[in-house]
């Protein structure tokens, strides 16, 4: 069954040629002009990402990607002419799985969102369920789950991808450079912030004090290490 994509953006011309530049790679696309047209779709139908654009003519798009992370773990791939790394960063910060500033190369656009809609889906049907455990913390490799207490805590897919990267690598020290050879598929650059804001959200949703982190340690100048004696 092809994935159903909502492209939410005002630039007629441009939603027209990722409709059929992506319809003929298999999606079905749906594209919604405003940011009110889009929350409509979402609540109505189901989509297995969105594209979702920073300025709409009325809505901020990073209000409206806070709101929809808030109550959905939906792929968000944000696109937008503004691509200031400020911007890039906040966008992250809120949710967004990935960033792709305008104009942009149509098979740039579909290999990320290949990208998200696979670290969301796992490695394809039949996968069996794997649970890593480290004290309180479970990390469901199958459902792509992590839990705290039992309690599923709302991380992005791509945040799911780096913790799991981690976690199969408990005690080894992991640069910026090394984490991102083992996500394949990913543009991220060791230079960037959003390894680090990845990170925090992820020590945000997994950790009892993120400002005092016992599971993912950062070991300044180096890298990162997930620990392997967590709490009992």
């Amino acid at each position: 069954m092809a994935e159903r994509i909502l492209m939410i953006d005002d630039d007629n011309r441009l939603a027209g040629m990722v409709q059929d530049y992506l319809g003929g790679a298999g999606f079905r696309v749906t594209v919604a002009g405003t940011g009110r047209e889009g929350e409509a779709l979402l609540k109505r139908e189901t989509f297995d990402a969105v594209i979702l654009d920073l300025m709409l003519p009325d809505a901020d798009g990073l209000d409206l990607c806070r709101k929809l992370r808030a109550t959905s773990d939906v792929p968000i791939l944000m696109l937008t002419a503004r691509g200031e790394p400020m911007d890039r960063v906040v966008g992250l910060e809120l949710g967004a799985d990935d960033y792709l500033a305008k104009p942009f190369e149509p098979r740039e656009l579909q290999a990320r969102l290949r990208a998200i809609l696979r670290r969301k889906g796992g490695s394809g049907g039949g996968t069996k369920s794997e649970i890593l455990r480290f004290g309180r913390l479970e990390i469901d490799k199958g459902a792509r789950v992590v839990r705290v207490d039992g309690e599923e805590r709302t991380i992005t897919s791509y945040q799911f991808a780096i913790l799991l990267v981690l976690a199969e690598r408990a005690g080894r020290v992991l640069s910026r450079d090394a984490l991102m050879d083992l996500l394949k598929g990913e543009k991220l650059e060791a230079f960037d912030r959003s390894v680090d804001v990845h990170i925090s959200r992820i020590r945000a949703a997994i950790e009892d004090d993120p400002k005092k982190p016992r599971r993912i340690l950062t070991l300044r100048g180096t890298g990162y290490v997930f620990a392997k004696d967590q709490d009992r």
